[in-house]
């Protein structure tokens, strides 16, 4: 039986822009997890840690979808070594500026200048929708530049932790930077696989925040983030009060690989069902399987829990991803995938500190309500968006 994820490499190029792009999507994982360890390690404690990783993360937020609506415009060779020389820089000076004590609002300006990194996950899809656009192989590619978004947050923070805390306080962040201007330099030169800059129409200039399907899509993305950042501070909460610690990497692990596996045999899949329905499917799957959460009494049901509460997490992502690149225009490809990403970015913070607000107030297991929360916006956004994107593809189809 062929392998369809081997099928996508016989792409001239296809390897090598995946490969620069792993290494160039890197620090976004490393950088914010990075700046708390060097700043609490330097610093002491860890309020202004996290208030400078918080500008860096808010500031990402912001900066990539303009970062990538230039991308569209003129071009990711043009674009893309500006973004990471501006964003790669300031963060340089946020670790000099460490190193040399100077003023705590040194930190927040270069933090908030180093969210101007492009979001590198959105270019090489980019690069894989121009390859096998209308093709049933976009959506394994989509699978598993998933697959790869959830390497790249299993890897990046114990890296980053590992190398402030084993070499010297700054080595996490410094690593990150190293890793942006590689994998943007190898990247950007690999000419033959850059998608076109397609020519902007008189009725899609703007944001393409403006269209409400992405609207719709990018809430459901921001609730799923919630899910996430939920799971990561309430496992480590429930660990603690079962009084192992160390357990918690392995629930983390679990879901992880909950979701891996369940990206890799959806994007193996060649489904007849309309996009549309998969994804009013996928939420709904989503948002029932984070009720488990609830029942979790020990270790081993939590990790049983979130085990079921990944499974649709990738799949979910996958048509998301999918549909923008059926409802928005060519020309501004790269800002809408971004957006998703940016979506879900903000999601993982929202989650992370209002879980971490319930646990302290209530108990580790009352985070987990925020999460059934969250799964009842992932049900109503995959509820109303679906019949919203049906009727406007078969608008666009008539």
């Amino acid at each position: 039986m062929a392998n369809p994820y081997r099928e996508l490499f016989n792409a001239p190029g296809a390897r090598a822009f995946v490969l620069a792009g792993m290494i160039a999507r890197m620090p976004i994982s490393m950088t914010g997890i990075g700046l708390i360890t060097m700043l609490s390690q330097l610093q002491g404690g860890y309020g202004l840690a996290g208030a400078v990783a918080a500008t860096f993360a808010l500031a990402t937020a912001f900066c990539a979808p303009q970062v990538s609506r230039l991308v569209d415009r003129f071009g990711q060779r043009r674009i893309l070594p500006v973004s990471a020389l501006i964003g790669g820089g300031a963060l340089l000076l946020v670790l000099l500026c460490t190193r040399l004590q100077a003023p705590n609002w040194t930190l927040f300006v270069f933090a908030a200048i180093a969210g101007c990194m492009p979001s590198m996950s959105a270019m090489v899809r980019a690069r894989w929708t121009e390859l096998y656009r209308g093709q049933p192989q976009l959506q394994t590619a989509y699978a598993l530049e998933s697959v790869l978004d959830e390497v790249c947050f299993i890897v990046g923070p114990p890296l980053s932790v590992g190398l402030c805390v084993v070499a010297f306080p700054e080595a996490g962040p410094l690593a990150a930077l190293l890793m942006l201007a590689i994998g943007v330099t190898a990247f950007v030169l690999q000419r033959s696989t850059e998608p076109p800059v397609h020519a902007h129409e008189e009725h899609h200039k703007g944001s393409i925040i403006r269209s409400r399907e992405i609207q719709w899509l990018m809430l459901l993305m921001v609730a799923m983030g919630i899910i996430v950042g939920v799971v990561d501070v309430v496992s480590v909460a429930f660990a603690q009060q079962q009084g192992q610690p160390a357990a918690a990497s392995i629930v983390l692990s679990v879901y992880a690989i909950g979701s891996c596996l369940a990206g890799l045999a959806f994007g193996a899949l060649r489904s007849t069902v309309p996009l549309p329905r998969l994804f009013l499917y996928c939420g709904v799957a989503t948002a029932v399987t984070t009720l488990p959460l609830l029942l979790a009494v020990n270790i081993l049901g939590l990790s049983l829990a979130v085990f079921v509460a990944g499974l649709f997490f990738a799949p979910t992502l996958i048509v998301a991803m999918a549909l923008v690149e059926q409802i928005v225009p060519p020309a501004k490809l790269t800002e809408g995938l971004t957006w998703l990403v940016t979506g879900l970015s903000i999601g993982v913070a929202i989650g992370a500190a209002g879980s971490g607000w319930m646990v302290d107030a209530f108990g580790a297991r009352s985070g987990f309500w925020l999460a059934i929360a969250a799964g009842v916006v992932v049900l109503g956004s995959a509820i109303v968006g679906a019949s919203m994107l049906a009727m406007d593809l078969n608008e666009n189809a008539g």
